[in-house]
This record gives structure tokens, sequence and C-alpha cells, in this order.
């Protein structure tokens, strides 16, 4: 998969700050502990720089016991903050990346579906598993420990600069040497991880898919392709990882001389001037250990940029999981008796540049009225039902939901697009109007064509229609589905659905499906091809049902093939296919 452009770095700091909200709990304490951390190491320095001092005769005022207990003191603390830093990483590091891990997993049930899936589910669930994580631990944990290790290099520096201030100076003309490596290793190793990351997210497209659709590759024999792709994708993977890491071991050789270098200045140093008699042997040790506080935040940087870099590209990818706009919020627009619905010179496309799916198209559905849609394949039915349920919207034209009951109440003023209301030209006198939006989705109940059970108990997947319904109402409603099978299955509505309706057929999961929908209150069901998988018999006895069970102000659209269906509807719509291109109109 070719990699997306990159985005500028301000661009997604502040796009961390913006999520680090829910996590600066976890940063701020982390900070803290951090700080605390290189108190003690400096304590830790200048104590036993003391004890040396005072065992070799420089220091007399003060006692070796007491400097012992001060020692001790310091390294009992020590382990105190280490085994706090541990406890607020197991207690507080999951919180922090479920909350941002929820925070984007609701953004993506709301964004706006443009009928045209942009990316992989695979590639999804790797930005929402792998780039969350590496986004939290880079915010809760790495900038904590960036801090506490510039407080501990400039620390060094005065402590070090107090005692040798020549010394001090030579040791930090690493700085800028470090500082012109670092600027070209980000630069390279950010489009190096970026093209891993993608990688990472097409092997998890293919174990998905392939696990998914196992019987269909089972049956058509082609296992061993989807190995094959699966083994070729795995090499690309490992050749990005082999170029990584060997620019990246290259890099750190550089700067890994420049410490040895360093260590073996303070040395030769610290040695001519304990020669010469002017330093202690405690300032000798002190020179070594400070050193080693000076180049040591240098190291850590070292294995903190291909973490940042890491966390870079993380925040890009998710960062463009947000780009999708948001689809409308609001009050829900509720009819509170039946709904019809009429499009005007409806056109539609899902590109520009390919032919229209629907063109000038109008049509009613007035309130209470049973009809069934009928068409070849590709000559719109379902882009119909996507503009009626407001996934899509029209190219041209408008999609409104009416009522020629005085008592529709209306919440909202405005319509997703900002208009006013409009009144509908009816035979009716009084026609309350609303063009659809999700704010209208309120009145819709949805069976879609496709297997649409989760994995759970049939209960489960019942109240996810109703979640206030009770026992006695969804055995009505699987009544009324035909899906009364459930009610003598051993564990009733507890039976287990698994992954796919596994342990179900076709037509029984589909009637399943029915079923929720029927517990969904709302004054429009659209049924697209919900009858593809059943029998004669069970279709007939089914749409008897619904007969019944519709309430005489409630509106019935179905998307069907089948012509039994058609012999239940008041009205009949026959869509045809679109030749019309942009070129042509």
């Amino acid at each position: 998969m070719k990699s997306e452009r990159l985005k500028s770095a301000g661009s997604i700091l502040r796009w961390f700050w913006q999520i680090s909200k829910n996590l600066r709990f976890q940063t701020t304490l982390n900070a803290i502990i951090g700080i605390i951390s290189v108190g003690l190491d400096f304590a830790f320095i200048w104590t036993t720089k003391l004890c040396i001092d005072i065992a070799t005769g420089r220091i007399t005022d003060v006692s070796l016991r007491s400097a012992s207990v001060v020692l001790i003191a310091i390294m009992v603390g020590n382990i105190c903050i280490g085994f706090a830093r541990r406890w607020i990483g197991a207690l507080l590091g999951v919180r922090s990346q479920n909350l941002m891990q929820l925070r984007l997993f609701r953004r993506l049930l709301a964004n706006e579906w443009n009928g045209r899936k942009s990316r992989h589910s695979g590639d999804v669930l790797n930005r929402l598993i792998r780039d969350v994580k590496d986004v939290t631990d880079v915010i809760t944990e790495t900038l904590p420990s960036a801090l506490s290790v510039t407080t501990r290099f400039v620390g060094a520096f005065f402590f070090l600069y107090s005692m040798d201030s020549k010394l001090a100076l030579l040791i930090i003309c690493i700085v800028p040497v470090f500082v012109v490596i670092s600027k070209f290793y980000v630069r390279k190793m950010r489009a190096i991880t970026r093209d891993v990351r993608d990688t990472e997210s097409s092997i998890q497209s293919i174990l998905q898919e392939s696990i998914q659709h196992r019987i269909i590759l089972k049956t058509l024999e082609r296992t061993g392709t989807m190995t094959e792709r699966l083994d070729h994708t795995q090499q690309h993977l490992r050749q990005q990882v082999r170029h990584r890491t060997v620019f990246s071991s290259l890099s750190g050789m550089l700067i890994s001389t420049g410490f040895a270098t360093g260590y073996l200045v303070t040395f030769i140093w610290g040695v001519t001037r304990l020669n010469e008699g002017s330093i202690t042997y405690g300032m000798m040790l002190a020179f070594i250990q400070l050193v080693g506080q000076i180049q040591g935040p240098f190291r850590d940087m070292t294995k903190f940029i291909p973490i940042i870099i890491s966390a870079f590209t993380a925040g890009e990818r998710l960062m463009e999981l947000e780009e999708a706009p948001v689809e409308q919020e609001g009050e829900p627009v509720k009819f509170s008796e039946g709904a019809g619905l009429r499009l005007t010179n409806v056109s539609f496309r899902y590109e520009e540049h390919e032919r229209y799916i629907l063109h000038n198209f109008s049509f009613d559905f007035p309130p209470g009225s049973s009809t069934a849609i009928l068409g070849e394949t590709g000559a719109g039915k379902t882009t119909l039902i996507r503009l009626i349920l407001a996934l899509l919207r029209p190219t041209e034209g408008k999609v409104e939901m009416y009522s020629t009951n005085e008592q529709c109440t209306m919440n909202n003023a405005q319509s997703a697009s900002g208009q006013e209301k409009e009144r509908c030209n009816g035979v009716a006198p009084i026609v309350n109007c609303e063009l659809v939006s999700p704010l209208t989705r309120c009145n819709l109940v949805y069976v879609p064509q496709d297997n649409t059970l989760f994995s759970g108990t049939v209960r489960d997947n019942l109240l996810l229609g109703n979640p206030d319904a009770t026992d006695e109402q969804m055995r009505e409603a699987l009544r009324t589905a035909c899906a009364d099978f459930v009610l003598s299955l051993p564990d009733g509505l507890d039976s287990i659905v698994g992954e796919n309706s596994t342990g179900l057929s076709q037509g029984q999961a589909q009637r399943i499906c029915i079923a929720r929908a029927l517990l969904r209150e709302g004054s429009i069901l659209l049924l697209d091809e919900a009858t593809s998988a059943l029998d004669t018999a069970t279709e007939t006895r089914l749409l008897q049902n619904l007969s019944q069970w519709k309430r005489s102000s409630q509106t019935l659209l179905f998307v069907t093939h089948r012509l039994a269906v058609v012999e239940h509807c008041t009205q009949v719509l026959q869509l045809t296919k679109q030749s019309l291109h942009p070129s042509t109109q």
C-alpha cells in the first residue's frame, strides 16, 4: 500500500496536545516521579563522594556512619520510586490506552459513510490497537522520561561545572554534533517507519480476510495462494525492517563512538588532575558519575528517537481516521405517527467521473403504503435505500420524509444542509416535511441483505433493536419473523450465536435479523432482500405475519427479486440501470 503524504510536525504536535487531555494525570505523575528520581541520583553521587572523602581523611567534620545512613536512605528511596513507577504504569497505563481507543472508536462510528471503503478493516484495526498503544505510551511514558532526562542533563552539567568548568564545557561540545545527526536521522526514520507500519497493516488485512473467508479459500482450493501472498508481504516487511535496523545501527554506532570518546577524555582528565593532587578521589569518582549523567541523557535520546518517530507515525495514521467528516448531531426528528417518503428529481453518483446510479428520479412512498422495489443488478435499489437512510446525500434533488398527521413533532429546525424546512406539495391539506438526514433515521427500521448478527447470544442481538425489550416482546418478534425455532432451542433466547452466525443457517440468521428490526420503533420499515434465504413457504408465512403486524400508518419498502413479495404490496417501483455518464449529460 502506498504511503500517504507525511503531515507537518506542527499539526501532529497540536493533535497530540488535543488528545492528551485525558492522559495528563498519568503523564504528570510520571514526570514528578522522574524528577524525584533524578534528585535522588544526584544525592547519591554527592553522598558517595562524601563517603570516600571521609574515608580518605579529606573530610573530618562528618562521621562515616551518618553519611552511610544517608546513602542507605537514598537507595531505599530509589527502590520506592521504582515500585511507584511500576504501579502507575500497571494501573493507569491500560486506562489511558482504553480512553484513547474509546475516543477514536466513537469517532469512527460517528463518521459519515461515503459508500466506498477507503481503508481495509484490517488496517483500521491495526491503527486502533498498535498505533493507539504507541501514542499513549509516548504521551504517558516517553515524554515524562524525556523531561526527567533533560532535568538530569542540566543538573549534571551545572554539578560538574561547579567542580570543574573546563571539563563540563569540553563534554558539552558533543551537543551540536548530536543535533546535526538527529535532524537527518529523524527525517529518514519517519519515512522508513511509515512504510513498515503500512506493510504491517497489509499483513493484518490478509490474515483477517483469509481467516474470515477460509471456507471460500478451501472450496476454491486457493489456500496456497493466500499463503504465498502472506509470505511475500512478510518478506517485504523483513526487508523494510532490515533496512531500518541497518540505518539505526549505523547511526547508533556513530553516537556511541562520541560517548566513548567523552568517557575516555573524562577518565584521562581526572587521572591527570588526581596525579597533580588538584582533586580528591571522591571528586574523581564524581567526575566519572557526572559525565555518565550528562552523556546518559543523550544515550537515552537515541532510544527515545525511534519511539517518538513511531508515535509520530502512529499519530499521523490516527489523524487520518479522524479526517472523515462526522454525521450531523442534534435532537432526533421523530414522527409521532406514520411517515412517508418522497424523492424529487434525485440524481446520485459515487464519483464525478462515474455514471449516475439514479438520474432525475422522483417517486412517492405514501404513509401506510407497501412498495416492492424491483430492478436488475446495478439499477440502484441498494443506493436508493442508502439515500433514504441518509448514509448518502443526493448529488442533486432532495429526499424528504413527511407526514399527513398534524401531530408530527419537529424537534429540529434545520436539516443536515442547514436549509429551513419546506412544505411538500401533497394532496393532503396539511403535510409536514423534513429533509432526510441522520436526525430522521430514528423513524426507520432497516433489515440489510447481508447477515448482520453479532457474536454473542440471540438475546444480545435482539436487544440491539430495543435495549428495553422484555422477554415477551422478544418472543413475539421472533414469532412474527418466523424465527420461533429459537424458542425450542435448549437455551432459548440465551442460545449462542457464533462469528458470522456460526451454528445457524442463512435463513435462520435472516429471520433473527428481521425479529431484531421489529423490536425497533419506527414509521418506515426497509427490507433489502430480507427474504432471499427463505424457502417459499416460510417467505409466504413471514409476509402474512408482516401484513398483520404492520400498523395502518406504517410504510413498508421491500427491495426484492421475489415475485411473492409483490403480491403483498400496494405499489411497485421498477428501477432500470442508468447509462448516463458525466460526458453524456
